[in-house]
């Protein structure tokens, strides 16, 4: 049998619908993993190519391909691989030594907070070993999974030496008429990079970013004119590695990956990640589907990290959060203000009250007095801090606790002993190596101190929920304090909102701080009913609820009461319908009572049927929540549903509704 012919033989592994190929003579090789339900094929060829310079100098390389089912679709094209280090390149000229056994991956994952916050993970793993002219080895780490397909590279020798990677050359070739949904990377400022700017929507592929900082992860590709869809990000970057993104090429169809820049954190750190051998890079990952349901369903970016290092979880708890510092700045140094949010809480029952920046400016033990005063009527305090260090110039304070060591510990001891319940650490301005090792280190320390931690001013989620549970949300998104800030978040945010829900919240829990009734500086475009559903529509495990007291205390009865009953942990989570920038419809489901929220993205009305396939058979009591007659009403009614049925809602340009749904006892 020939090569050629050899290269389209397909090989059953037993119990695993694997497709394993290689070439044995020659080379050229080619591998191809298939995901368990034979959705997906990743396909990886060692390519000989010749040098455009000298024909007869010919040079081999890795190129992989991801593809859809029996269509055969590209979701991805050929791309190109390869890593380079100071001291060895493993881009060109590589040679196959071998190939492990394909391991069949089946992990139960549970999670204190989530969108699903038990979960199954199932996929196949195959590994290839090479080597480069000086003998030099890297493995290639590859998984197909039925949302989508990951792949790593391993240094896997050992030594004393550290090593610097130069150059990372993995590539992403989109198929020619794709139109993405991307983020501009931030400048370097005084308050970024933050993960901030716009969604850019409908770009085609190879357009330059607009700041040419290159394009932030993740990013959304419909392809095919819609009959697939490609989520591309990274998973497991610790804190051997920089927090990655995407430079493009403007005018071509290939992304690859770019580094941190070196403003970047005042200046401060080095672009280039550095660390001793043996060493693991991040996972690259594509989600994918044929709609956009795996993509908001996916556990795919958390699942990808290592398991959990917690000795004991039974101390974390996600929960919702009165938090004053929205509707006045100041409030954080006012024990009376600050009072008044923790009673709040009290009356929705919520778990939580965010003391926010500058509350060390208050009298001394006044922390103190508010955690007991809080603990009284069952409410746990969250308290603000600046995580620089040099890395920020930010004057918010405090300041430094968080930066040194041996001070973030001490910080630590006195936060357990005085009953606070967790943290919130704001500006870190940076996705170099340095900073995201300061991520680690603070959740480490966190953990031995039974802290929660919200980060803020930060980078993208990449997965680290798992391996800490107690990182319950992270913001890295243009949130709603841009109604502070930006004269044009009011015309953006609501198709904004819409295009969260496929792209940043797909792939970690995003701390937007919604729900915000009345207005700061710029005024809402949202609708009552648009600004309530994202209480469902977000995912964070600590939901921030952004508004004045006196806007939640004279609510309608029927709002009131479900911002009383919506959790901030789900068990399962549902796409219903929708697009990024139109409509986002979800349904999350709290033990045996369902939560639907749907947010309109466009300025014309709309006549919606609702379907409630997600529901399993029986009766059930629904309430519906929805726009009334203008932006500032509410119009509700209850009503008896079964599974199968749909509801007819009408919703207000850029409005919304909610559900909630109980089973008949």
């Amino acid at each position: 049998m020939n090569c050629n012919a050899l290269r389209e033989l397909r090989w059953t592994v037993i119990l695993a619908p694997i497709l394993l190929l290689a070439c044995q003579g020659g080379p050229e090789r080619q591998w191809s993993l298939q995901s368990p339900d034979g959705g997906l094929t990743l396909v990886v060829r060692l390519e000989k190519k010749a040098a455009a310079a000298e024909p007869a100098n010919f040079k081999t390389r890795i190129f992989y391909k991801i593809l859809a089912g029996n269509s055969g679709a590209g979701i991805l094209e050929s791309s190109p691989m390869g890593i380079r280090r100071e001291d060895q390149s493993f881009c060109d000229s590589l040679f196959f030594d071998s190939q492990t056994p394909v391991r069949v991956i089946d992990e139960a994952v549970v999670s204190p907070r989530g969108k699903n916050r038990s979960y199954r993970l199932q996929g196949n793993e195959l590994t290839l070993a090479f080597h480069n002219p000086k003998g030099a080895r890297l493995e290639l780490d590859l998984r197909a999974y039925n949302d989508g397909a990951a792949f790593r590279y391993r240094f896997p020798e050992t030594g004393d030496t550290v090593r610097t990677v130069t150059e990372e050359l993995t590539g992403f070739r989109i198929p020619k008429g794709a139109l993405g949904t991307m983020q501009p990377y931030d400048s370097s400022y005084k308050w970024g990079p933050a993960y901030e700017t716009f969604y850019r929507k409908d770009i085609p592929v190879g357009t330059p970013s607009p700041t040419g900082e290159g394009w932030a992860f993740p990013v959304l590709f419909r392809l095919y004119g819609g009959t697939h869809w490609a989520l591309i990000t990274e998973a497991a970057v610790d804190g051997n590695y920089f927090g990655g993104r995407l430079r493009e090429t403007p005018g071509g169809d290939l992304y690859t990956i770019r580094m941190p820049s070196k403003g970047e954190g005042n200046w401060t750190g080095e672009v280039r990640p550095a660390s001793r051998l043996p060493w693991t890079t991040p996972w690259r990952v594509v989600i994918t589907g044929s709609s956009l349901a795996p993509i908001v369903e996916s556990n795919l970016v958390e699942g990808l990290n290592p398991p959990s290092i917690a000795t004991d979880e039974k101390w974390i708890r996600p929960g919702r959060v009165s938090w004053s510092w929205w509707s006045d700045n100041a409030s954080p140094r006012s024990v009376r203000a600050l009072r008044d949010f923790v009673d709040l809480a009290a009356e929705m029952g919520w778990e939580y009250s965010l003391v926010d920046a500058n509350w060390n400016l208050m009298e001394k033990n006044a922390i103190p007095r508010l955690v007991r005063y809080a603990k009284k009527r069952g409410v746990g305090i969250l308290l603000w801090y600046n995580s620089g260090g040099p890395h920020n110039f930010v004057t918010e304070q405090p300041r430094d606790r968080m930066f040194d060591p041996a001070a973030r510990k001490k910080e630590m001891a006195w936060l357990e002993k005085t009953g606070v319940k967790g943290i919130k650490v704001d500006f870190f301005q940076s996705d170099k190596q340095n900073i995201i090792a300061q991520y680690h280190d603070i959740l480490k320390d966190a953990l031995q101190y039974r802290l929660l931690i919200d980060f803020h001013g930060c980078t993208l989620p990449r997965g680290w929920s798992r391996t800490y549970p107690n990182l319950m949300t992270m913001e890295g998104v243009p949130g709603a304090e841009q109604y502070l800030f930006r004269d044009l978040y009011p015309e953006t945010a609501p198709w904004q909102n819409t295009v969260f829900v496929f792209t940043r919240n797909a792939v970690g829990p995003m701390d937007y701080t919604p729900v915000a009734f009345t207005e700061t500086k710029y005024p809402h475009l949202t609708t009552y009913g648009h600004e309530l559903a994202l209480s469902v529509v977000f995912e964070s495990g600590l939901q921030h609820f952004a508004d004045r007291t006196a806007a939640f205390r004279s609510l309608p009865a029927a709002p009131k009461q479900f911002l009383k009953d919506v959790p901030a942990a789900w068990d399962e989570t549902r796409f219903v319908e929708g697009e990024p920038g139109r409509l986002a419809v979800l349904a999350r489901r709290n033990g045996s009572a369902w939560f639907v929220g749907g947010i309109n993205g466009e300025k014309t009305g709309k006549h919606l049927n609702v379907p409630l396939a997600f529901l399993p058979q029986g009766r059930y009591a629904m309430t519906l929540i929805a726009d009334g007659e203008n932006s500032k009403t509410f119009r509700d009614r209850k009503s008896e549903v079964k599974s199968g049925e749909s509801v007819p809602v009408d919703v207000l340009p850029f409005g919304g509704f909610v559900m909630e749904i109980k089973s008949f006892q």
